[in-house]
């Protein structure tokens, strides 16, 4: 990204990309909110140093389970619904949480994946759904076969957990062979195999999927978020 800043504290439309989310949770209604932090802690926590925020350090960076699972001890005793989000992903919507928590609780679901179909899923992993058209598994790029790489659905880090549900799943979450990582990816077909039921709904526009990886990538998603907002002053306005 040109500097030593913690990707999440680049700026997009005024505000670190990170703010966006944290923006977005707490329209949606979630009055609890853990950032999990690791490269650049120090600077990321001063960024919300006067908010109700709460921040669970990552000492060892060994995946997105284990960024989860590192909030073990912070969330004991909590027993409801927990988002499971990406902190770079600053077009996230309030909209797309309010949607994913309305089917969550109406299916009484273990999880709930929120999917987005795009042009170009090279390097995202793939939903993979039944003959019926429900979920089965999350398939990484790299793993997935020629037939499973035409498929366009793909997971862009949108999760709705019952956590108990999710901390029972990660305890017994096995590290992948290759990395030695701990990926959430493969919690909700655990869940599955253990009787939880796992919704998926596509509920997330290709727009808000764009990656930030360069400076141009930056440029591009910062111009996306400066139109939303003018466009919905004009709204408010008029």
């Amino acid at each position: 990204m040109g500097d030593d800043r913690p990707k999440v504290l680049h700026e997009v439309a005024g505000e670190p990309m990170v703010r966006w989310v944290v923006n977005a949770v707490r329209e949606s209604g979630v009055s609890r909110i853990i950032l999990v932090v690791g490269h650049g802690a120090d600077d990321v926590c001063a960024a919300f140093q006067s908010e109700d925020i709460e921040f669970v350090l990552q000492k060892e960076q060994l995946g997105t389970g284990h960024a989860v699972n590192v909030c073990r001890e912070t969330m004991d005793g909590f027993d409801g619904n927990a988002y499971v989000l990406a902190g770079d992903g600053p077009l996230i919507r309030r909209e797309t949480l309010v949607q994913m928590l309305a089917v969550h609780e109406e299916c009484n679901a273990a999880a709930t994946l929120a999917t987005s179909i795009i042009d170009d899923p090279t390097g995202y992993g793939r939903i993979i759904r039944t003959a019926e058209g429900r979920f089965d598994s999350i398939i990484e790029h790299r793993n997935a076969t020629d037939e499973q790489l035409q498929i366009h659905e793909i997971y862009p880090s949108y999760a709705l957990f019952d956590s108990k549900a999710l901390f029972e799943a990660l305890a017994t979450l096995e590290p992948n062979p290759v990395s030695g990582e701990y990926y959430l990816t493969e919690i909700p077909s655990q869940l599955l195999e253990s009787g939880g039921r796992v919704e998926v709904v596509a509920a997330v526009p290709p727009e808000d999927v764009l990656s930030i990886n360069t400076p141009d990538q930056l440029a591009e998603v910062d111009a996306i978020l400066r139109s939303r907002i003018e466009t919905s002053l004009t709204e408010t306005t008029s």
